[in-house]
């Protein structure tokens, strides 16, 4: 109706969809998902915002950000053997912190750069937005022009090339902030579990789970994502599980795999990765967000089960991946993951340590190889893309009234022009607060689309400072104890106003609308906390919650 082409189920994930269509060196580009910044890789400024400020662009209002500083990242040596782009996102996540990139753009820089891929490129900046980052950015070179050329773009990279002097830094440009990483002693990183920015070196890892009291034995690896689904990341990984099979060995625990886009799936399954990921004992999932966003079915535990699985995706938050609290969740490049999977064990380290095969004799693993993009070219699958028609003004958008997955939105009640005085506090959140934590997805994004069923999983996973417990707070006037959903709705059915007390870091994580609309429908007026995420902020703003943080925190 409104003009926009629609991408089918089984398109495969937009991030990875925008890489391979849209995004190109110099753009300025917006999408309503926090790891929107993957177009970096390819040299565009992509930053992740709310539903609200895309609506905003979409009705041609000017789109306003707070001028951001910005961190320059120098590169220096080049990347070799274990050592993959991932582990230049997992070490600075463990310098900065999921906080340390708040109100700024992050830009690499320096002679390290030339050695990583287009894809790898856009790993890093995909995932810059586990420290907070506004967007990140690579200058423009040679490896993103031969990606152009490898998706059908020949003449925007040309046209690339003629402009690389407004698409590369200054001389002598100033940083607010810099941090250099050596690629020749980047070491090959695991963070986790329950925050992307708890950095393990691999030589670390073991020791530091045997001492933490971690899981040691891996029960699920899982390779893809958004930020991880690249032919040079399969090819990778396909490497190494090969190098198993030809040992006579399987992975020792179950392995996923899912490919970022139909190109992706159709190349893969062409050129034979596919194949050697079956025999390995892996599982080829749909192309889409998957378990990383909690579409997962799983079966071989139960809720409660302590446990570890080892993932290549970017977030890695309580809950996220399985809906489990007590699954211990650890990120890592696909090369790793594939070969923790083999191992089966965290305390493996693939460049000292030996493996078994079949026969009883021991082999170590050769460091992954494989090739940036196809010989062959991309396989484009399955056409997936619905564009608009010419002349949508006759088309009518019809929603039944019953359906419990679409409900058309009301108007909020204005303000009436009066003090907020007295208000409850609902919950007062002890510790982490991701838009996870507020607003779950997995299961729950079957109602995505209907704001008032959505909205009871509203604040389910945070923890209440005062009953130590998720989901449990107590009724201020009753003394009556209730899951946080139900006793907001009771406190809008009395007409109790109520707020919300937090701590740093406020709604960190993905760019979830409805972490903002669900206590605004159910009566929330403000948000109380020591700091705020960027996109979250402005989405308390956009849907009329007052964001406050304290003056003495």
């Amino acid at each position: 109706k409104y003009g926009v082409g629609f991408w089918k189920p089984g398109s495969g994930i937009i991030h990875q969809i925008i890489l391979e269509n849209y995004a190109f060196p110099g753009v300025l580009l917006i999408g309503t998902d926090s790891h929107t910044p993957n177009g970096g890789g390819l040299g565009g400024l992509c930053i992740g915002v709310g539903g609200a400020d895309a609506v905003d662009v979409m009705a041609d209002i000017p789109w306003e950000l707070k001028c951001p500083n910005v961190i320059g990242v120098k590169l220096t040596g080049k990347m070799s053997g274990w050592t993959s782009a991932k582990d230049v996102i997992l070490k600075v996540a463990g310098i900065l912190t999921v906080k340390g990139g708040t109100g700024a753009i992050v830009e690499y820089f320096g002679p390290g750069v030339e050695s990583i891929s287009c894809t790898g490129m856009g790993t890093i900046c995909n995932m810059g937005a586990e420290i907070g980052a506004t967007t990140s950015v690579f200058p423009y070179n040679s490896r993103m022009r031969d990606y152009l050329v490898a998706t059908n773009r020949k003449e925007i990279g040309a046209a690339a090339d003629a402009h690389k002097e407004l698409l590369t830094p200054d001389s002598n440009c100033k940083y607010d902030q810099v941090i250099e990483i050596n690629l020749n002693e980047l070491e090959p990183h695991v963070n986790g579990p329950f925050t992307p920015d708890l950095a393990h070196p691999i030589s670390q890892l073991g020791k530091n789970a045997k001492a933490a009291g971690w899981p040691i034995d891996i029960r699920v690896g899982l390779i893809g994502s958004c930020t991880n689904s690249s032919y040079e990341d399969m090819s990778r990984a396909a490497f190494l599980a090969k190098q198993a099979l030809d040992h006579g060995v399987k992975a020792k625990c179950a392995f996923t795999v899912t490919p970022g886009s139909e190109q992706i799936r159709a190349t893969i399954e062409r050129d034979g990765q596919s194949k050697i990921f079956d025999e390995f004992g892996g599982m080829v999932l749909a192309n889409a967000c998957g378990p990383c966003i909690g579409q997962w079915d799983r079966k071989d535990i139960k809720k409660g089960d302590k446990n570890t699985i080892v993932t290549s995706y970017n977030r890695n938050f309580t809950s996220r991946n399985d809906g489990n609290p007590a699954t211990h969740a650890f990120v890592t490049s696909p090369e790793l993951v594939t070969a923790l999977a083999i191992a089966g064990r965290l305390d493996f380290n693939p460049l000292t340590d030996e493996l078994t095969g079949s026969k009883g004799e021991k082999f170590k693993l050769k460091s992954p190889e494989g090739d940036e993009l196809p010989q062959r070219g991309f396989d484009p699958g399955e056409d997936t893309y619905q564009a608009p028609p010419a002349d949508g003004s006759s088309v009518n958008v019809d929603v039944d009234p019953k359906s419990q997955r679409l409900q058309l939105l009301s108007p909020f009640p204005k303000w009436d022009g009066k003090d907020l005085e007295d208000m409850v506090i609902l919950i007062k959140v002890k510790g982490k607060c991701t838009t996870d934590h507020i607003s779950a997805a997995g299961p729950w994004l079957k109602y995505r689309g209907h704001l008032d069923n959505i909205s009871n999983n509203m604040f389910i996973g945070a923890i209440s400072e005062e009953s130590g417990e998720a989901n449990k707070v107590q009724h201020r006037l009753t003394g009556e104890w209730g899951g946080v959903p139900d006793t907001a709705r009771k406190y809008k059915a009395e007409g109790i106003k109520w707020c919300v007390v937090g701590d740093e870091n406020y709604g960190e994580g993905s760019s979830r609308e409805h972490a903002a609309l669900e206590p605004r429908h159910l009566g929330g007026h403000a948000i109380i906390v020591k700091s705020f995420a960027r996109i979250h902020e402005t989405n308390l703003k956009k849907q009329g919650l007052l964001p406050l943080t304290f003056q003495n925190p």
